[in-house]
């Protein structure tokens, strides 16, 4: 108990630590290329998401999670993995060749073909990084996949920035991606030492498929559901509306995203380790709950209300519809580190059915609602949006209560105080700091006002979580 408690700590220190420097360097990156091409260049690569992001988690096939869910896993199981994976990729790469002039056609860009051809060569890399990604992952390997990412990011930062200060344009941010999952692959063989051998016994596959099919069909809808807005505004406004609306959305991943897969290095592997104890997997739950909410209501909600002064001081006033847009989407990716949280409880169960129809439910039910609401304008369709996924929240609840008897009481109780004190305090500051003109005293004010009242007043209420993190982290 000892143990999983400091592997746990431990993996969620690393994650915070290896994620805020991911964040600060990808938004580093991101101001230079926001400040070098246009909103019609975002939107080019952004319709293109979803295809490539789709054949990736065919691709993947759920490999990682049930690598991750047996009992023991040998040489064998990985060797597996990597021909199948491998495999597919190259099939679905020849497809998605094929059909790149039917994407040019539907969004009437003829560039879409020669530019989709070149980044999905992305996905075919990034399957031969699977096997040791998921060595990684099973041994909770937090550090080392930490830095194997740091590493990426920079090399293909400074790739896409250089190409697109020398004129490229969007293609720098193809070949970012393109350089990012290159370098991904290189590292995690360098770190893991594993590597594919012959011949290849596919009877792990079988083994897994039952799991990992439900896994795929999931990865894939989620995909759909995080690129499905950009994709809709694509065939119903301009690239340069996309653009924005991308612009605000990758701000908004990167908030929650911080978060949220700080917790997916720890919280699969360790649910799946309590798994046998539904009395213990519950508690340990409710406190990742805890330090979830204690984390992300604040940093998301504080976002919300700095949109502006962020999005004009960094990528300048030439996007300031985003800032609109993006302070809307943090209000959902408060939301989002929770519903993980949820979500991969489930998984640990091995219920990898609930997961998947009901990501298929909540893309099917945005689908629809989003288009209807297509007549009444952008602003409408966008709310309906947020709305939707918000709600879902409590769709994720509701399976886990099923599962392992969370009641609704205990659950707001855990959350309650972060998200209404948070809540409270970015209001505040909003009306407070509403007659400063200047936006760097706007955004310093709002920023030290939330970030010293709210530690402070949890301080005074007792806050174990708050406690219990600052212990840890002092004593390391």
């Amino acid at each position: 108990m000892d143990n999983l408690k400091e592997k746990t700590a431990q993996g969620l220190l690393w994650g915070g630590i290896s994620n805020g420097i991911q964040q600060l360097l990808s938004l580093l990156f991101g101001i230079f290329l926001a400040r070098l091409l246009t909103q019609a260049d975002y939107g080019l690569v952004g319709v293109l998401t979803v295809f490539s992001a789709t054949a990736s988690a065919l691709q993947e096939g759920g490999f990682i999670s049930a690598l991750n869910k047996k009992k023991e896993v040998s040489h064998r199981d990985y060797n597996a993995v990597f021909w199948c994976s491998t495999l597919i990729s190259v099939c679905l790469y020849a497809l998605l060749w094929l059909v790149a002039p039917l994407i040019a056609n539907f969004y009437e860009e003829p560039i879409l073909t020669p530019l989709s051809r070149y980044l999905f060569i992305g996905f075919v890399i990034s399957s031969l990084n699977i096997a040791p990604r998921a060595y990684l992952f099973r041994h909770l390997k937090v550090k080392e996949t930490s830095i194997i990412t740091i590493c990426s990011i920079i090399i293909s930062g400074i790739i896409g920035v250089t190409m697109a200060a020398n004129g490229y344009a969007f293609w720098g941010i193809a070949t970012q991606t393109i350089a990012y999952v290159s370098c991904m692959t290189i590292l995690c063989y360098a770190v893991t030492r594993w590597h594919p051998t012959l011949p290849v016994d596919f009877t792990p596959i079988r083994e897994m498929i039952g799991f990992s099919s439900k896994l795929i069909i999931t990865n894939v809808f989620n995909i759909i559901n995080n690129n499905l807005f950009s994709n809709i505004l694509g065939k119903f406004y301009s690239m340069s509306v996309v653009g924005n609306f991308s612009q605000a959305n990758k701000w908004n991943q990167m908030g929650h995203n911080l978060i949220t897969n700080m917790l997916y290095g720890v919280a699969q592997p360790v649910f799946t380790k309590v798994e046998d104890d539904k009395e213990r997997q519950l508690r340990v739950l409710r406190k990742m709950l805890r330090f979830t909410a204690f984390i992300s209501f604040p940093a998301m909600f504080g976002l919300s209300i700095v949109s502006k002064e962020v999005i004009v001081i960094t990528i300048t006033e030439r996007w300031i519809e985003s800032a609109g847009i993006l302070s809307l989407l943090c209000i959902w990716g408060a939301f989002v580190p929770l519903s993980s949280l949820f979500s991969n409880l489930i998984i640990s169960r091995g219920h990898s059915s609930i997961y998947m129809w009901c990501t298929i439910s909540l893309c099917l039910t945005l689908l629809v609602a989003v288009i209807a609401a297509s007549p009444l304008g952008f602003q409408w369709m966008l709310r309906l949006f947020i709305g939707i996924n918000i709600l879902w929240f409590f769709v994720w609840f509701w399976f886990v209560r099923k599962e392992i008897g969370l009641h609704l009481r205990d659950m707001l109780l855990d959350i309650a105080p972060y998200i209404l004190l948070a809540a409270a305090l970015t209001l505040l500051a909003a009306y407070i700091t509403a007659g400063i003109s200047n936006l760097y005293l706007s955004l310093l004010a709002k920023v030290a006002f939330v970030a010293i009242l709210y530690p402070l007043i949890l301080w005074l209420a007792g806050s174990h979580i708050l406690k219990e993190s600052l212990r840890y982290i002092l004593k390391k």
